[in-house]
């Protein structure tokens, strides 16, 4: 009888290890950075290159590396000597919340 209680409880306690590896790898696909992390959003982005600050908007979505740029538009080019470059880029950055607000309730 000792013979057969021997492998029994190897095989339950390898089962047990078993589950939980299952569990632990389930628990880490739910966290973020998981599958629901992977999914794509617009956001507003800023540039400032050759005397001229690039108000855009990006879908962007996670990568192995980092964040990886799916799409992009331009919302308003300003030339950095504008007299009113603080008033158009706050108008620019109003333009792009709202161009993402409708992308987003046009994607659901």
């Amino acid at each position: 009888m000792r013979v057969l209680a021997l492998p029994a409880v190897l095989i339950v306690i390898a089962a047990l290890v078993f589950l939980l590896v299952i569990l632990i790898r389930g628990a880490v696909r739910a966290r973020p950075g998981g599958a629901a992390a992977q999914e794509s959003r617009w956001e507003p982005h800023t540039e400032m290159e050759n005397g001229w600050t690039l108000v855009a908007i990006r879908k962007v979505t996670q990568g192995r590396d980092g964040p990886v740029e799916l799409a992009r538009q331009t919302v308003r080019a300003i030339p950095d000597d504008d007299p009113h470059w603080d008033e158009r880029y706050r108008e620019a950055m109003q333009e792009a919340r709202s161009r993402i607000a409708t992308l987003e309730l046009e994607s659901k």
